[in-house]
Order: structure tokens, then C-alpha cells, then sequence
């Protein structure tokens, strides 16, 4: 399904990256078959896109069944792109790095210290591509996935409810999946280490993100018209009631007829 660039004698030639290198004895990589996650530049007669979602620096295959949810930053550009699974949440995101190996042993480290003091329960696992995060909190399960490459790094995010990120989960095993089927495409402007890379969405995703903003903003608007609606009309019915109560005779008005010094008068 998917073509590998063949290097011809003429071509530049890319390092090879130990992606094991980062890893100890304790947590060895596992080794994927030759899979990915690919560089863009592993692709020769084959359209990288075809079958996968294009974010811009990262290219990955949508699982059956699966969602997109887009997370928006204040700017409002987007920030993040989630696949949500039944078992899950899987977001995988591109990051600048050195030529040489080891930033995600270092992201690990940080990430631990992290999710500690935020009193998390955080276990170091081996994966397929050496170490991975397993952390417990009172509302999710989450798991970190690393993997380094040449000049970029991916971290992918899983998340889901209680018990559901294990090692040999459902989640877990879906998310190595996609992994093995992304596509970086790290493109040649400077960035600084460990900066994400931007995310592009797709102009038809955009056109549909635009489009449900725009109702969202339709159906306040028309909320706030309605309620607007609602208290003119409210107002209204109050002047209307004071304006009968004062054209209404006081012997007419609820509670009896008149004033009580008025009721003496005519008594006597």
C-alpha cells in the first residue's frame, strides 16, 4: 500500500538514526518490521497522503471508527488534532530535535517529574520503540509514546478512562498501529528543540471547522435574541399589568373595595 523511497546513487544520503539508542537494557526497543512511524522522504511513486490524515508535519492513518476532534489555540489556530477511538483518545504530534537521538529519554525524564507532582502514579514500560509512560491519575489513564527520528521527535498521546491505557490495552495496541503507518514531514525551516511542529489542517476539515463555528456562533447569537426576546416581552407585560392596576377604580381592585379608612366612611 505504502511505497519506500529508493535512493539512487545520485541522491543524498540520509544518516541512519538508531532509534534503540536512546533506550537502556531495562527498556529495549522491540523492533516494528520495518514499519514507521516513515520520513516524508521514505516515499518515491506513492502519494504519502493517500489514506492518511495531512496535519502538515505529520500524516497519520484515522483508525475504523475513528473521530477527529480539533483543538483550537487562543489565537485560534489549531492546536492539536485528536483521534477519538471507542476505547479512546490518540493524539500524535511532530516536534524539532537535534540530528542525533536521545530527546525523547529527556522528555521522558521531564514528563515523569510532571505528572508526579501532579500526583500522579507514573510506571516506565517498554514498547515497540523503547520506553513508554504509563501514568494513572484520578480522572484518566494515559500513556506516553516516543519515538526519535532524523531531526524530529513524535509523541503520542493516549487517553481514556480508568484501566483502559495499559500495556497490551485496546487503546494502547491502536494507537501503535497508527504510529506505525505515520508520515513526518519535518520540512526545512530552523525551529528550536523540542518546539512543536506547526499543524495544518486540511482545507476540507478547515471548511468544516469554519462552517461549525459559524453555527455555534448562528445559535448564540440566536440564543441571546431569544432571551433578549423573552425579557422585552416580560418587561412589557409588567407595565401593561401596572397600567391596568392604576386605570382599575380602588373598590375594583383585588382586595376589597377601597381603602380601609374608605370602608369606615361609608360603614358609619
Amino acid at each position: 500500500m505504502f511505497g519506500r523511497k529508493k535512493k539512487s546513487e545520485g541522491d543524498e544520503a540520509v544518516p541512519e538514526v538508531d532509534l534503540s539508542a536512546t533506550d537502556t537494557d531495562e527498556f529495549p526497543a522491540l523492533g516494528t518490521e520495518d514499519r514507521g512511524p516513515y520520513d516524508v522522504t521514505d516515499f518515491d511513486d506513492v502519494e504519502p497522503a493517500d489514506g492518511r490524515l495531512d496535519l502538515g508535519s505529520v500524516l497519520v492513518p484515522v483508525p475504523d471508527g475513528g473521530q477527529i476532534q480539533v483543538e483550537m489555540a487562543p489565537d485560534g489556530s489549531p492546536q492539536a488534532v485528536h483521534l477519538v477511538t471507542r476505547f479512546g483518545r490518540i493524539t500524535v504530534a511532530a516536534y524539532a530535535a537535534p540530528k542525533s537521538p536521545g530527546q525523547w529519554r529527556e522528555v521522558t525524564a521531564d514528563l515523569t517529574e510532571s505528572l508526579r507532582g501532579d500526583n500522579a502514579t507514573v510506571s516506565v514500560e517498554g514498547g515497540p520503540w523503547g520506553r513508554e509512560l504509563h501514568a494513572v491519575t484520578p480522572n484518566a489513564d494515559l500513556r506516553f509514546i516516543g519515538i526519535d527520528g532524523y531531526r524530529w521527535m513524535i509523541r503520542c498521546v493516549v487517553a481514556g478512562p480508568a484501566g483502559s491505557a495499559g500495556v497490551d490495552s485496546d487503546l494502547a495496541r491502536v494507537a501503535r498501529e497508527v504510529l506505525r503507518e505515520t508520515v513526518v514531514r519535518r520540512g526545512d525551516d530552523p525551529h528550536p528543540v523540542r518546539t512543536p511542529l506547526p499543524v495544518v489542517l486540511p482545507q476540507v476539515l478547515a471548511d468544516q471547522l469554519v462552517a461549525a463555528q459559524q453555527q455555534q456562533v448562528a445559535a448564540q447569537q440566536q440564543a441571546a435574541a431569544a432571551q433578549a426576546e423573552a425579557e422585552r416581552q416580560a418587561a412589557v407585560a409588567a407595565v401593561q399589568a401596572q397600567q391596568q392596576r392604576d386605570a382599575t377604580p380602588p373598590e375594583q381592585r383585588p382586595g376589597g373595595a377601597g381603602s380601609a379608612m374608605q370602608q369606615i366612611e361609608r360603614d358609619s
